[in-house]
């Protein structure tokens, strides 16, 4: 028996050197959390497709509804009444358009989100103690895919990469997340 107990030893001490590897966050489990996110405000850096970084605050409340503003300039993207308007503080011009619809972004500020809807997810996986889910419009695939990053005990949303119909990607990294915040309606009627 002590041998038996002695062969062991070197495959517990191995056991116990590496981490418990983390469980995948149940897809209806992210479900619920992002339906449950009704109003949130966090910090924010985004590495845009050229490399470049911005810093800013966002702000979500959901449904449809999500404001970025950028530190050091003028740069506004807001999406509210189903258009995502992009106004740029160093332009004279009008902002430029498009239908929330059309954007990856739509996935995770619609009215029910369940990405147990077949086609939604294209990747799940658990990566350095985080659950990685990758959705798409699965009407249209075209219009690109937003990766989204969870951590667990609780869930909470920590980034997201939306690639654009073009390719481009662009990487958002929250900060510490407030939910529940009251936003004020103005923060979401255009300037």
């Amino acid at each position: 028996m002590k041998l038996k107990t002695l062969a062991l030893a070197p495959v517990l001490c191995l056991a116990m050197a590496f981490p418990a590897l983390a469980e995948k966050i149940p897809l209806n489990e992210i479900s619920r959390y992002l339906n449950s996110l009704k109003t949130a405000q966090a910090g924010f850096t985004q590495v845009n497709n050229d490399g470049s970084i911005s810093t800013g605050t966002v702000y979500i409340q959901r449904p449809n509804r999500v404001r970025f503003e950028y530190k050091g300039n003028k740069t506004l993207v807001m999406a509210s009444s189903g258009t995502v308007s992009v106004y740029d503080g160093k332009s004279r011009s009008g902002p430029q358009q498009y239908p929330l619809s059309k954007t990856p972004l739509s996935l995770i500020l619609a009215p029910n989100i369940n990405l147990g809807q077949a086609k939604m997810v294209t990747g799940y996986a658990e990566k350095k103690n985080a659950t990685v889910v990758v959705a798409q419009d699965p009407q249209h695939p075209e219009y690109g895919n937003i990766q989204m990053v969870f951590t667990a005990n609780p869930t909470q949303l920590r980034q997201w990469v939306v690639t654009d119909d073009a390719g481009k990607r662009t990487t958002v990294i929250l900060g510490d997340m407030t939910t529940g915040v009251q936003i004020p309606p103005s923060k979401f009627i255009n300037p």
